[in-house]
């Protein structure tokens, strides 16, 4: 079932690419100001601060992933399904965990997690590691770098694909189709880009549907090899859920990763520059920071919900039917929660209650991945360069692009010191 898009521009209102990159002032007025506010714009109720945006996530009794209202664009909408062209259009029902309520939701959650086991994450934190260092080699002696384009959005294309199990030699076949399936849409460019969306979903259809095919045969460690394994009350899935499945894993483990590693190196550069000595010279700092940079730097995390039922559970009253969107972002800036926390401080002690993986039955699958996949690129680039500079005079608005998650740095030129 196709959703109506929500936008945000409403009640954002951000006067600049930078602004909205670094939503600071906007989120401390929210949170002072407007902790839950309707917007009669959009037709939709916000939520900003740290205990509202926990309830709206975890009470599903009151708040349902059920909506035909939603802030998520991604993938492409059709006006109906003629058939095989069709079936990346959407997820299959069984696998869908994001438009569904618990108890259903903790069935089909079950069943995705077996690709993202503990005894997984094991036994590819090697191969992720290497694909960090190996990144590094190819630029390690070059005296700058633009770290965007050389490390934070080739590493994870890199390892997704790896993941998956695809040939290495398509990974850049992945990075065009997630580009344009997460591109974010406008009312002015919605049919345009809508149709880039439908060819990037039938050729990452038509390339993986074989590649799924054939490994049925010749099962290995991998995502895809996972999904086949598993079963389902005594049911295994279809080739065709899998291959629609995989489609949004790997868009998840790409965009939000890219962002994530290239807004670290933001924040070493130009938020804190004299963390970077503290890290390189005592490295166990760098999950701590991983979860310190996820609550301050990956700035623009949200999620909505549809009012299941009549409520005042926020102080307010709210109708069945209404949209609430949760900013997980604004949470992370409530000095309810976390002290001073408009300041990047790598030593504080409950970093990782942050939420920008979400919170409740629908916290991020992938959660785990991302922080390794953040905790190996870190380490690695510490234990090759002994500092870092900017390598130009840089603006910042300039070098950013629209995402599905906000804005995203395309560019960051880095000076480097072996």
């Amino acid at each position: 079932m196709s959703k109506t898009i929500i936008s945000l521009a409403e009640i954002t209102s951000f006067q600049s690419k930078e602004e909205e990159y670094s939503p600071y002032n906007w989120y401390k007025r929210m949170l002072h100001q407007d902790p839950v506010i309707y917007n009669e714009a959009s037709d939709s109720w916000h939520v900003f601060r740290y205990d509202y945006v926990k309830t709206v996530l975890s009470d599903f009794k009151h708040f349902s992933s059920v909506r035909t209202r939603s802030i998520v664009n991604v993938g492409y909408q059709s006006e109906g399904d003629s058939g095989h062209e069709n079936k990346s259009e959407r997820m299959p029902d069984q696998l869908d965990i994001h438009n569904v309520d618990p108890p259903e939701h903790r069935k089909r959650r079950a069943l995705l997690s077996s690709a993202f086991t503990p005894r997984s994450l094991k036994l590819w934190e090697p191969r992720i590691q290497a694909a960090a260092e190996q990144l590094i080699e190819q630029f390690a002696e070059q005296p700058t770098v633009d770290i965007v384009a050389a490390y934070t959005s080739i590493f994870p294309i890199i390892v997704m694909s790896d993941l998956l199990g695809v040939p290495s030699k398509d990974r850049l076949l992945f990075k065009a189709w997630v580009d344009k399936l997460f591109m974010p849409t406008t009312s002015d460019n919605f049919h345009e880009i809508n149709e880039m969306k439908k060819q990037a979903g039938n050729e990452y259809y038509q390339y993986l549907y074989p590649i799924v095919v054939a490994k049925r045969s010749n099962l290995e460690e991998d995502i895809i090899s996972d999904l086949i394994r598993v079963e389902v009350d005594g049911a295994h899935f279809t080739d065709d859920e899998i291959v629609r499945t995989t489609m949004f894993i790997l868009g998840a483990g790409i965009e939000t990763t890219s962002i994530l590693l290239a807004n670290s190196f933001y924040a070493l550069l130009y938020d804190q520059p004299e963390l970077y000595e503290e890290l390189r010279n005592d490295l166990g700092l760098v999950p701590n920071a991983v979860e310190e940079i996820l609550r301050y730097r990956f700035n623009i995390s949200k999620m909505d919900r549809t009012v299941k039922e009549d409520n005042d559970v926020l102080g307010v009253k709210l109708k069945k039917g209404d949209t609430i969107v949760a900013w997980m972002s604004a949470a992370n800036m409530d000095e309810s929660m976390f002290e001073d926390p408009f300041s990047l401080n790598i030593h504080r002690s409950n970093s990782n209650k942050q939420l920008a993986f979400g919170y409740g039955p629908h916290f991020c699958l992938g959660a785990p991945l991302a922080r390794m996949e953040a905790v190996l690129v870190l380490t690695a680039f510490l234990k090759t360069f002994s500092k870092i500079e900017p390598a130009e005079p840089f603006i910042l608005e300039e070098n950013l692009v629209p995402a599905a998650a906000g804005q995203s740095l395309v560019r960051l030129p880095i000076k480097l010191y072996k």
